[in-house]
């Protein structure tokens, strides 16, 4: 009896083997691996990454790690996944439908990821100047500026030209000059910002604006020395100057309003978008 136990032990299949579906979870790439990779090839550091995605630098560094503990659950290791892989430029769905794979399957309903992709999260009680209503309040100003200054030389001009009537006879041969009225002149216009912007012929000149949102800017002369390294707050603006090429990082691409050699070329991209440009002189779109 001993002896048949035995030889049923060793036929019996052993569960230590791997199974066909363990086997190729072996041979895929891990989440981590790929976006560590891809931020290696774009350049970014992780505080980099940190500061396009809004992502903490010890999240950053667990989900390249492939340890999602410190996430708070699946349903914000799919968004950060979703964030790291937009600013690294790789197919973040691809990678959250990996995640599901090896977490347990996709969650019931999409209302949370339609949250997470809605668009960048704007910060309670803090509303955007509405620059339209701003200029309109400009030109009427300015308009009724000229209007004043109209109707009060025309006002000095009747009233000089009463007081010049001519004397009584007998009372001198001189008369009252009628003083000359002031000239109107409107006010100068203001510069514009591709004005500023502009630059010689010999040289490459690129104006960032952070018009819509913050966005984090990284800019190399042509020696590849770093010039800028931060992020450009709402309303701010930073301007490079260079004899050979400017080259640009954008994290934020659709909150950066760009100009080059005085030319106003729009948006960088689109919101959450990260760009890689270089500019040379001459025309900005040749360049």
């Amino acid at each position: 009896m001993t002896i048949g136990k035995s030889r049923d032990r060793e036929n019996a299949p052993s569960s230590a083997q791997p199974s066909g579906g363990a086997e190729q979870a072996a041979d895929a790439v891990s989440i981590g691996r790929v976006l560590s990779a891809a931020r290696i090839d774009a350049g970014l550091t992780v505080d980099q990454v940190s500061s396009a995605t809004r992502v903490r630098v010890p999240i950053v560094h667990a989900i390249e790690e492939d340890d999602y503990g410190c996430c708070g659950g699946d349903f914000y290791a799919r968004g950060h996944i979703r964030s790291i892989a937009r600013a690294v430029g790789v197919d973040g769905e691809a990678l959250v439908a990996q995640y599901d794979a090896a977490h347990g399957g996709a969650p019931a309903t999409k209302r949370p990821t339609q949250l997470i992709e809605s668009g960048p999260i704007k910060v309670p009680g803090r509303s955007r100047p509405n620059w339209t209503a701003a200029m309109v309040a400009a030109i009427f100003a300015v308009v009724a500026l000229i209007g004043f200054n109209l109707v009060s030389g025309k006002t000095t001009g009747s009233t000089t030209g009463s007081a010049s009537a001519p004397l009584p006879s007998g009372s001198g041969t001189g008369s009252v000059a009628a003083a000359p009225s002031p000239s109107v002149q409107p006010p100068a216009p203001a510069p514009s910002v591709a004005a500023i912007a502009a630059a010689p012929a010999d040289k490459v000149t690129v104006k960032l604006v952070a018009e819509k949102d913050t966005s984090w800017v990284s800019a190399l002369d042509g020696n590849g020395k770093s010039l800028f390294q931060n992020n450009i707050e709402e309303g701010q603006d930073q301007t490079f100057t260079d004899p050979k090429q400017i080259k640009l990082v954008i994290g934020n691409a659709g909150a950066v309003h760009v100009y080059v050699n005085g030319k106003d070329l729009g948006p960088a991209g689109k919101n959450g978008q990260v760009v890689h440009v270089t500019y040379t002189p001459g025309d900005p779109q040749a360049g």
